[in-house]
């Protein structure tokens, strides 16, 4: 997920919610789909975070995440198909209620996956960590721990590229199609990156605690997260999700 959860600035109606409103919504979608019992439901709530991401300018990155995340929801599918052989039998081992089981759970795959790395998308990350602390009261450590692990994702991907990149200027073959063999290759990208990861770890660790990291607190931030009236329509929206969840 290469630079997909990285801020993309903007002035849509999600931009400007706050933090913790966005962070709501993206539950109550999530929650909405996991209450879905129809695939009118499913399809209607992925409709919803499109929808969402277009308004916001990031629906070509939300559908290079849709992309990724198709292989996965039809080996959900697959399975759903192997365990499940109640129903009318239409081809093989598939059957009518396995086959209905699988879609559904693929859908509900991509649709919990979706809003979330959406919301990520339209909101900085020390926004996110500094509203949560401020409104919902959680300990500063445990935001900090979120939000600095989100940025060390597109870090940790990149070291990962430059090693492989040495590696295959060495001779090592990657693009082999061989899983087993591809496995006992990533050995010499995985120590390295590992190496790597707890000496940046231990460097951020010590620069948090020279910049006074344990004496941060809800007041600590010079920006103040209120909730406007937008936050209200959104937080109604997310009503209405859930209810429609419910009922149809």
């Amino acid at each position: 997920m290469n630079n997909l959860i990285d801020y993309t600035p903007g002035t849509s109606f999600l931009h400007r919610l706050n933090p913790v409103t966005k962070l709501v919504l993206a539950t109550c979608i999530i929650a909405a789909t996991l209450i879905a019992h129809s695939f009118i439901t499913l399809l209607g709530l992925l409709a919803v975070s499109f929808l969402l991401a277009a308004h916001a300018g990031v629906v070509r990155k939300l559908s290079t995440l849709l992309y990724m995340l198709i292989p996965l929801a039809l080996i959900m599918v697959l399975l759903q198909t192997i365990f499940i052989q109640e129903g009318t039998r239409i081809a093989a081992w598939i059957t009518s209620n396995g086959l209905s089981t699988g879609i559904m759970v693929g859908l509900r795959l991509i649709g919990i996956a979706l809003p979330l790395v959406l919301m990520l998308m339209v909101t900085r990350p020390n926004d996110l960590a500094n509203a949560c602390v401020e409104l919902l009261h959680i300990p500063y450590r445990y935001a900090f721990t979120f939000t600095a692990a989100l940025r060390f994702i597109p870090l940790f991907s990149k070291e990962m590229t430059a090693i492989m990149e040495a590696q295959t200027a060495r001779g090592v073959q990657f693009d082999t199609k061989n899983p087993l063999k591809k496995m006992q290759l990533m050995m010499p990208v995985i120590v390295p990156l590992l190496v790597s990861s707890v000496a940046k770890t231990d460097g951020a660790a010590l620069a948090a605690e020279q910049r006074g990291f344990y004496l941060r607190n809800a007041q600590s931030s010079y920006k103040r997260y209120s909730l406007t009236l937008l936050d209200a329509l959104a937080l109604l929206l997310c009503l209405g999700l859930i209810v429609s969840a419910v009922l149809l």
